[in-house]
C-alpha cells in the first residue's frame, strides 16, 4: 500500500514493479488489495489531474474518432 500512495502508479505500473518482489501476485489479486485498502482509484489518493469532461452531443450518425501516431526510436 505505501508503495502505491508513495508512486502513484497505475495498477499495471505497480504491477510490473512489484512481480519481481512477488512472482505469484496477479493482476487481479493485487487489484482486490487496492480495493480493500480503498486506495484502488488514483483520483481518491489525490490526483492533480483535471477531470476529463464529456464529449459533446451529437445527432444520431455522428461519431468521434479519435487518430494517433505512434513513432519508434527506429524510424
Amino acid at each position: 500500500m505505501a508503495f502505491r500512495r508513495h508512486t502513484l502508479l497505475p495498477l499495471d505500473d505497480c504491477l510490473y514493479a512489484l512481480q519481481p518482489g512477488i512472482p505469484h501476485l496477479s493482476r487481479s489479486a493485487l487489484h482486490r488489495c487496492l480495493q480493500r485498502h480503498g486506495i484502488s482509484k488514483l483520483e481518491d489518493v489525490g490526483s492533480d489531474k483535471p477531470r476529463r469532461q464529456k464529449f459533446k452531443r451529437t445527432p444520431i450518425g455522428f461519431f468521434h474518432i479519435d487518430i494517433a501516431e505512434v513513432q519508434t526510436a527506429e524510424v
